[in-house]
């Protein structure tokens, strides 16, 4: 029925009468006539703004009562910016840059673009729509940050309402969420590269144990919840990591970028980029090592992508890529909350550890039609993950060392296709556009959990006996989905986006876990293996609509209300764990969030963002400290809470304070404030409902300064978060296994600093300035159980050099 009513309602605008559009397109070239890529250009009477691509083009979609002509600003790299007036035509408009004087010309550029390294998503990007969706672009290059190893607390402190888990050194796995969503590995997130996934199983297991190293990126894009029709049905939304590529001109260009810092850091990142004719190619190598800040922390990682394009015209490409990332890092285990406040460094695990192998492959095709376009991605993933080591319950119990060791592999393979087609085409009203999308998507994973050797190395194989494999599980996974939205303006100032999404999912699991008991001499008096195994297939309609309306030339009010849905993972359906444990009833996770806000993010002192947000989450899976009456140990259940409301304010506002392009001098301060309220309204589960939800702190507050100088550019940046509860029952002491309980305050301050000559650059940089003591994780399992301190005051220095 709702899809015979989407084709009825698609017919009907297809039908609607033609008018008064044209799309003015533009070109950003040097003044010796090369293509400018990645310059910012914006129609400021219209709230437009748009990067360059490779060939140095933009288009935008032009309403004949826009007028006969556009004023144009354009800000690009190494030039002085442009600031015209052109006539709207059918025909590539050619926008010649002039010389710059000295270095006057790149660092008034470099002024103007601080103040935008934090933008938003175009209503149209691509074969993608966003209008009316609560859309944040985040340019990493572009600010004085530790790139080097990925600080997540650095990267994504213009973002609205992030809580980052702090405590892999390494920058590997990301650990963010927000509006109460648990953070681990950014599970309650769609992640991606390139627009394709790059997550185990984007619904059956959606953890990011892998991250693009940020030297490597060019953008990254976040949409908060309303992506769940576009991307995927999860409460986060989608994050986005738009690599480099190729460079825009023929010939060749190499970048090396060579850090090193506090316990052992070593960073070398280098890349070549190199483009002839109808092909263009992009590969780098990232090496990372270090020792970590508290013992038993040493890491090392290699990290490789390579990407070829070949462009058949000018209006139809193809590229093919490859990801590979190789991990290996000890563990230090955790700690309770006594061990913390008595020396938050200590570490008593000294032969736990973490391997990741990660291989991605991705064939991307793009063809214009016209005004239309036709997006295809074809993608798979070939990985592994291996966690080992002495898990007591007790961090205060120490290694003895001669015993077995916990050993957890996985084995990750899926594949998925997705299909997207933009349609735009002129009504009386106004432009209108339609998105079709299809995806069809397979995953088959291994899980096996028992017991590894004594020693103390990095051995990730199984002990050959009887009594040892404890479980061992297949989830396949299939999903199929169909999503549609239809952007309709009226007149200049309303822009209104239905959407909707149809999904199959059919999640299964087969396997059995194992039951072992031994008396006090270690003898097995109890051994008896249980089957198990689930099916589970359902198929759902979500729906959604996002309204903007122009307010003002750069300004605009949003709001949008969508639909949620999150699957069981099959790390809620079984595992082992002495401090954990799972209902066996468990279910999937349904609600909606909304987001009505104001925002100018092309204005020349203020940028801001202001919105007001609403998540009602049914359903919601989380854990509470249980008596296990089995082991006569408090562990950590998880199962279905019940039903949570989050709502806030998410705020961003820049002011650039200080502009003197003839002194070359620059400097704006940020404020990125989230203040949340939440409550469980209805639980099933005793003294719950009424209480707060976990991972929501009530104010969440990262403020800076950040200024330029000549050639010199720095940043200064605190963040602070409120207290917050980590499970459902509110607990504030963590007991001896410390995997529920308070997540105290804490504030914390990050310096950065950089120096441009010519090729070369030369950065550093102080995190936690003030070397707080703090913590933001209590982990159930790896890398725990117990509290994970975050790291104490660092430093790292860091030149480049682009050839």
């Amino acid at each position: 029925m709702a899809g015979r009513l989407l084709y009825i309602l698609t017919l009907g605008l297809w039908c609607l009468s033609a008018a008064g559009q044209s799309s003015l397109n533009l070109q950003v070239v040097s003044p010796n006539g090369d293509p400018i890529h990645d310059a910012r250009v914006e129609i400021p009477k219209r709230g437009l703004v748009a990067y360059s691509d490779a060939r140095g083009r933009v288009s935008f979609t032009w309403n004949d009562s826009y007028g006969s002509s556009a004023r144009v600003i354009v800000l690009p790299d190494f030039y002085p910016f442009l600031d015209t007036t052109v006539p709207v035509s059918d025909e590539l408009i050619v926008l010649p840059l002039s010389e710059s004087t000295g270095n006057l010309g790149e660092v008034v550029v470099t002024a103007r673009r601080d103040t935008f390294n934090r933008s938003r998503l175009q209503a149209i990007e691509g074969t993608a729509i966003y209008a009316g969706k609560k859309s944040e672009v985040i340019r990493p290059s572009e600010s004085a940050l530790n790139l080097a190893n990925n600080n997540a607390r650095e990267i994504f402190s213009k973002v609205t309402g992030m809580n980052v888990w702090e405590g892999d050194e390494s920058g590997i796995q990301l650990n963010i969420g927000g509006r109460g969503l648990n953070p681990n590995r950014a599970s309650n997130f769609n992640v991606r590269q390139n627009g394709y996934d790059i997550s185990p199983d984007a619904l059956g297991y959606p953890e990011s144990y892998y991250t693009p190293p940020a030297e490597a990126v060019e953008r990254i894009e976040v949409v908060k919840g309303a992506a769940s029709l576009q991307y995927g049905t999860q409460f986060g939304g989608l994050i986005n990591f738009k690599m480099k590529g190729a460079p825009q001109i023929e010939g060749w260009e190499v970048l090396n970028r060579t850090t090193g810092g506090s316990f052992g850091l070593f960073n070398q990142f280098t890349s070549l980029g190199w483009r002839k004719g109808k092909v263009g190619t992009y590969v780098y190598g990232n090496f990372r090592r270090g020792n970590g800040w508290r013992p038993n922390s040493d890491y090392n990682s290699f990290n490789g992508f390579a990407q070829i394009e070949y462009n058949f015209s000018e209006h139809s490409k193809l590229i093919g890529e490859y990801t590979h990332l190789s991990y290996l890092a000890k563990q230090p285990g955790g700690l309770d909350d006594n061990m913390f406040e008595a020396d938050p460094r200590q570490s008593n695990r000294e032969r736990n550890w973490f391997g990741l192998n990660w291989n991605i492959f991705a064939l991307r095709f793009s063809q214009k039609i016209g005004n239309d376009e036709l997006n295809a991605r074809l993608y798979g993933l070939y990985a592994s993950r291996n966690a080992l080591g002495f898990r007591n319950y007790r961090p205060t119990t120490e290694d003895p060392g001669n015993v077995e060791r916990e050993l957890i592999t996985g084995e990750f393979q899926n594949m998925g296709l997705e299909v997207r087609y933009l349609n735009r085409f002129n009504t009386t009203y106004g432009p209108w556009a339609t998105l079709y999308g299809v995806r069809a998507y397979a995953a088959r994973n291994n899980s096996q959990q028992g017991l590894g050797s004594t020693g103390s190395d990095a051995d990730f194989t199984f002990i050959d006996s009887e009594e040892n494999l404890q479980s061992d599980y297949v989830y396949p996974n299939d999903n199929l989905s169909f999503f549609a939205e239809q952007l309709m303006t009226f007149g200049t100032r309303w822009t209104v986006t239905p959407g909707i999404r149809v999904e199959y999912i059919n999640s299964r699991s087969d396997g059995y876990y194992r039951e072992v008991q031994r008396d006090l001499a270690g003898n097995i008096i109890f051994n008896e293996t249980f089957p198990g195994g689930l099916s589970r297939e359902r198929s759902f309609v979500l729906a959604g609509v996002g309204v903007e309306y122009q307010l003002t030339e750069s300004a605009q009010i949003y709001f949008n209300a969508t639909q949620n849905f999150r699957a069981i993972t099959y790390s809620d359906i079984h595992i082992v764990n002495p401090s954990f444990r799972i209902d066996e009833n468990i279910e999937d996770e349904r609600g909606y969030s909304i987001d009505l806000g104001i925002r100018q993010t092309s204005g020349d002192r203020w940028t801001y963002d202001v919105s007001a947000f609403l998540l009602n989450y049914d359903n919601r899976i989380g854990e509470v400290a249980q008596f296990d009456t089995s082991t006569f140990r408090i562990v950590s259940y998880r199962t279905n809470i019940g039903q949570a409301l989050i709502y806030g304010l998410e705020s961003y506002t820049s002011y650039t304070y200080l502009y003197r392009p003839e002194q070359r001098i620059s400097s704006n301060i940020f404020l990125n404030a989230s203040f949340v309220n939440s409550v469980y309204l209805k639980s099933a589960l005793p003294q719950v409902e009424g209480n707060q939800v976990e991972f929501a702190p009530h104010i969440n507050i990262k403020t800076g300064i950040e200024g330029t100088w000549k050639t010199w550019r720095g940043r200064l940046q605190l963040t602070y978060l409120s207290d917050q509860f980590t499970d459902a029952a509110n607990d504030i002491d963590g007991g001896a296994p410390a995997v529920t309980g308070l997540i105290p305050a804490f504030m914390v301050m990050d310096f950065g600093l950089s120096y441009s000559a010519g090729r070369w650059q030369f950065e550093t940089g102080v995190n936690n300035l003030m070397n707080e003591a703090y913590f933001t994780r209590r982990a159930t399992g790896y890398p725990g159980p117990g509290i994970i301190p975050s790291p104490g005051r660092s430093w790292y220095v860091g030149v480049q050099v682009r050839l």
